[in-house]
């Protein structure tokens, strides 16, 4: 029997999965997983690789639909608010021929081609996660811990009030997921836009000890299932 975290119906929740199972044939990658997470909480969920971790990520996201439950963000579907939702996965989605720059202006034209009014500072983006949003070199040139960066700058760039990393501190050396950790407390305290609300972080990892000091609460993962939670639920 899993030990899941608790629903909680009120409305500070930002997001909630109950009883989620996501099923490909004859393989269930997320098990009947029931989890809040509170509006302004970070949690972190630790697993091997296969544990269900990114897909409980692309789930809450709105990238994938469950086989049974039901998943909400901000109280209602996630893709009903995608404006306030960045997801990171393992793929840094950047174009190897560009800047980092000319990444993230092309990225943040398509946001407004879609109406959305999130995207900020390309610049202000980059600055944020130790890049120089003047260095002309392409991405496909970057060290691969200088390609993660560029990634989190791609999503941090819509200001989104929840943020999904998964393994955010993969090809890091120890100085840049020390970096990252110290970006990463810093976003939860950056204003809201309209001045209300609070920012939410989820993250996946192996690697607990880099994760630590950013967890709230730290939830496990094994086989599609949540078999350990540790910490407050806010």
């Amino acid at each position: 029997m899993s030990i899941t975290a608790p629903i909680r119906a009120e409305a500070t929740a930002t997001a909630t999965l109950d009883s989620v199972s996501k099923i490909y044939g004859s393989f269930a990658a997320l098990r009947n997983v029931s989890a809040t997470f509170p509006a302004g909480s970070s949690t972190v969920i630790l697993g091997e690789n296969g544990a269900g971790k990114s897909t409980l990520l692309r789930v809450v996201a709105g990238l994938i639909t469950p086989t049974r439950g039901i998943a909400t963000v901000f109280g209602d579907s996630p893709h009903r608010h995608r404006h306030r939702i960045a997801y990171m996965s393992h793929s840094t989605m950047l174009y190897d021929e560009l800047t980092a720059m000319e990444n993230l202006i092309y990225f943040s034209t398509l946001h407004r081609g879609e109406g959305c009014a999130c995207v900020g500072s390309p610049e202000m983006a980059l600055r944020a996660v130790g890049l120089d949003p003047t260095l002309t070199r392409p991405v496909g040139q970057y060290s691969q811990g200088m390609r993660q960066r560029a990634s989190l700058a791609r999503v941090l760039q819509t200001d989104p009030e929840l943020l999904l990393l998964d393994e955010p501190f993969s090809n890091l050396d120890v100085a840049s997921a020390s970096h990252l950790v110290e970006l990463l407390s810093d976003f939860r305290t950056w204003p809201v836009p309209g001045g209300g609300g609070t920012r939410t972080l989820i993250l996946t990892t192996h690697q607990a000890s880099l994760a630590q000091p950013l967890a709230d609460r730290t939830l496990t993962m094994r086989q599609g299932q949540i078999v350990d939670t540790t910490g407050s639920n806010g």
